[in-house]
């Protein structure tokens, strides 16, 4: 049964150096380009920071972006079911929070709240919310391996709404082929505020498909089409 934590190990054995994340913010003209092994070793990063805190479940308050890749690929990677909510509101109840800075007045009460800035190169935050920890400080002094306490089960939680890990890859898969994504193609998608799509349609179909991801947030539509051309995208959502 695929997982996503084993769709991503095997494009990390295909091919370490392909571009996994290439994300552009058209606001502040951010652009920041992930390969696969440099996907790997943060998600490893975040599996050991949740291994280390014991956590079963895990709130992510977080939208679309490179760093929400890697704490879902994180968490699943070390089996721990997620409440995704990328979009304001009440976050579900969790063993731990990953939630963005400007959101942790919504972070619910957990055993760990870690806050992301979501700035360019993950750069630490000026000033942590009270009662939260900064993630890129506590993620760095983990391992670039992990080694799980025990063997992940496909049949394990990969949601806390219920849906397994091994339903979350075979969606995925089935969301791939829905859109026409094969390995080597590039997956463009577009975000704002409003606007934020399933990771299962902006992460998990490319990752199942080993194709890449072309992430824009806040896309200037007078430029896009130029994007995807320089980018090579073969398929939009």
């Amino acid at each position: 049964m695929e997982t996503p934590d084993g769709a991503l190990r095997k494009a990390l054995a295909d091919d370490p150096g392909r571009p996994l994340i290439t994300m552009y913010d058209d606001r502040t003209g951010e652009r920041v380009e992930l390969s696969v092994a440099t996907v790997d070793n943060w998600v490893s990063k975040t599996a050991n920071l949740l291994q280390e805190a014991d956590a079963a479940t895990a709130a992510v308050l977080l939208p679309a972006h490179w760093q929400t890749a890697v704490v879902l690929l994180g968490c699943w990677r070390a089996g721990v079911a997620v409440g995704y909510s990328p979009v304001p509101g009440n976050g579900p109840d969790a063993d731990v929070v990953f939630v963005a800075a400007d959101r942790a007045d919504e972070a619910p009460a957990a055993d760990e709240v870690w806050a992301l800035s979501l700035a360019p190169l993950a750069a630490p935050l000026r000033e942590v919310p009270p009662g939260a920890l900064d993630y890129a400080v506590e993620v760095r002094g983990h391992g670039d391996r992990f080694t799980p306490y025990a063997p992940l089960d496909p049949g394990a939680p990969g949601l806390i709404a219920g849906d397994s890990l091994a339903e979350l890859g075979a969606a995925g898969r089935a969301r791939a082929a829905d859109l026409g994504l094969e390995p080597g193609g590039r997956l463009l998608v577009t975000t704002d505020e409003k606007d934020q799509p399933s990771p299962v349609d902006w992460l998990l179909a490319p990752v199942v498909a080993g194709a890449g991801l072309v992430l824009v947030r806040h896309p200037d539509p007078a430029r896009i089409d130029h994007l995807a051309e320089t980018e090579r995208v073969t398929v939009r959502l």
